[in-house]
């Protein structure tokens, strides 16, 4: 895809639903692995946004993916998701969450999600997750 922002490749996961979801991209910055849409018509609601869900999902991908990585884990469930709508995403935006860990050590990990289009922040979430023993 050549309307990609800098350093972003496709997502390095995949199943059923997030291809259904997708396309998804992702970029390392640092220790946080951010991930990316670029939002298409199938992507919105009846009023041309991109529809909550998939913003949700977005969030709760990248929420879980980061804790993980923290962690050292082999996986994590979500146990609370919370998420305000603070804007909307259009057709055609790039939409591009980011994770802010608080604690990946232990059983349970805490960590907030920001999803932006452009420098205009558009939903904050905050996730619960349980995660899995370290891998050993």
């Amino acid at each position: 895809m050549s309307d990609l922002p800098q350093g972003y490749t496709p997502f390095a996961r995949s199943s059923p639903f997030l291809d259904a979801v997708g396309p998804l991209f992702q970029k390392i910055d640092g220790d946080t692995l951010l991930l990316g849409l670029r939002i298409e018509e199938r992507h919105c609601n009846r009023r041309g946004y991109a529809h909550g869900g998939l913003l949700v999902t977005l969030a709760d991908l990248t929420l879980g993916y980061n804790l993980v990585r923290a962690s050292g884990s082999t996986g994590g469930t979500t146990v609370n998701l919370t998420t305000d709508f603070a804007g909307a995403a259009r057709l055609g935006d790039w939409v591009e969450a980011r994770a802010d860990v608080q604690k990946a050590k232990g059983s349970v990990a805490f960590a907030n999600c920001y999803i932006s289009v452009g420098d205009r922040r558009i939903v904050r979430a905050s996730g619960i997750f349980h995660i899995a023993e370290p891998k050993g």
